[in-house]
């Protein structure tokens, strides 16, 4: 067991599946001489050559096209798209192309295929590099989309998306690079739509994803000295959705609070509340609590920023007022 970081566990299971398949190269912007932006290509054009790291202009719809036309004849590509802002740009491709083909052409052509790419706010990068955007590929069939909120996740998860033979957008979000964890040696990947139950409780459900599951952790911590037991619910992917993980953890706590990084309004929470009401009406004792970021383009000054994002002490307010509605009722 290591402890690295969630930046470094990305880097190893590129270059791990790279030694596996000769057939996995990764494309993108400034990923080879450079390094890439955030470094997780560190020394990966010396080691593999610039057939397999190959860098791109900037043309994010040209070099994602490139990549599924590569995946149809039977490569592995891994492409870098340097914040899901600019996936924007590539939007055709990934949701006209890459999702579609292998259902419009009857199976005959498949697009293993894998768009990884940060987003998120906090470090004061603007309005258009600071979105959580990740719903517009979370919405769409034919993809799969993976966030991973720890390191032995963001590990196993990039190399289950590799050896997937459907395309999968890996979320990476830019607050969690930094963060470290203990990575077991022999790790192996992980199933694509399958959530985890970070810590287990009786009192109350909370779900999240990517950073705002390092959050949710954060906040059971802070509760569980005041004897308020939280169970955790950490996606892991937003599709496939694993809603029987989610249900029967509120039929065991009777309330939940859903974590996320983007809008409010029409987001991931939205989604995850309505498959609770499905799912778990009958055995809620309180209407389900969603923190979400303001409704606002990212401001750039770090304290409008800051203020703009769901914070610790918003998901411990929420866990408290959805527990004290559950007291009331009783």
């Amino acid at each position: 067991m290591s402890v690295i970081s969630y930046r470094q566990a990305l880097h190893d299971a590129l270059r791990e599946e790279m030694h596996r398949d000769p057939d996995v190269f990764l494309i993108g912007e400034e990923i080879g001489r450079f390094e890439g932006s955030y470094k997780i290509t560190a020394g990966m054009l010396e080691e593999f050559g610039p057939q397999r790291v190959r860098d791109t202009p900037i043309a994010e719809e040209g070099f994602t096209g490139a990549a599924i036309g590569a995946a149809m004849v039977g490569l592995r590509p891994v492409v870098e798209i340097m914040t899901i802002n600019f996936s924007l740009l590539a939007l055709d491709q990934i949701v006209n192309h890459a999702a579609k083909i292998y259902g419009m052409f009857g199976g005959q052509a498949r697009v293993p295929l894998v768009v990884r790419t940060p987003g998120g706010g906090g470090q004061q990068l603007g309005a258009t590099h600071s979105q959580n955007i990740e719903l517009y590929y979370a919405f769409v069939p034919g993809m799969k989309v993976v966030a991973p909120s720890t390191p032995a996740d963001a590990k196993a998860l990039m190399l289950a998306a590799i050896r997937d033979d459907d395309p999968v957008l890996v979320l990476e979000n830019l607050g969690l690079y930094n963060t470290t964890g203990e990575v077991p040696e022999d790790l192996e990947p992980v199933q694509i739509g399958k959530a985890h139950v970070a810590r287990t409780g009786a009192d109350i459900t909370v779900i999240a994803y990517s950073r705002m599951a390092m959050i949710a952790r954060q906040a059971a911590e802070l509760l569980a000295g005041e004897d308020i037991d939280v169970e955790v619910i950490d996606l892991r992917s937003l599709r496939p959705l694993d809603r029987d993980t989610i249900i029967a953890s509120v039929k065991k706590t009777g309330c939940a609070v859903v974590l996320e990084d983007d809008w409010l309004t029409y987001g991931i929470g939205a989604e995850i509340a309505a498959s609770i009401s499905d799912g778990a009406f009958d055995w809620l004792d309180a209407p389900v609590r969603r923190v979400a970021m303001a409704e606002v383009p990212m401001p750039y000054a770090k304290s409008l920023e800051t203020a703009a994002l769901p914070s610790l002490d918003d998901a411990v307010h929420a866990i408290r007022e959805t527990l004290d509605a559950v007291a009331r009722r009783v």
